[in-house]
């Protein structure tokens, strides 16, 4: 595999670390020659190993924000949760 070129300009937010010290961030990154984006995913402690990820553009992480702040995010993953299991019988 080549190297990956990115940079890290801003880590705007931790959303969780794991026993390992991997934390999962939202960031502005550069990736190659290209302009920071939004960028989530899971990073150790130096910034050198990455985990699989998604790059948002500013306009799909407001699309992201909005969606966000309209859906009952526990009443929609109650329901989903709800349906599975109805599924199994």
């Amino acid at each position: 595999m080549g190297v990956i070129n990115f940079e890290i300009f801003k880590v705007l937010g931790t959303l969780s670390e794991d026993k390992d010290g991997w934390k999962k961030q939202l960031t502005c990154t550069s990736w190659g020659k290209y302009n920071p984006k939004f960028d989530l995913r899971a990073w150790d402690s130096e910034y050198t190993g990455m985990k699989k990820g998604v790059t948002l553009s500013i306009e799909e992480i407001i699309a992201l924000r909005d969606i966000l702040n309209e859906v009952d995010l526990e009443a929609a993953l109650a329901e989903a949760i709800e349906e599975k299991q109805s599924s199994k019988e």
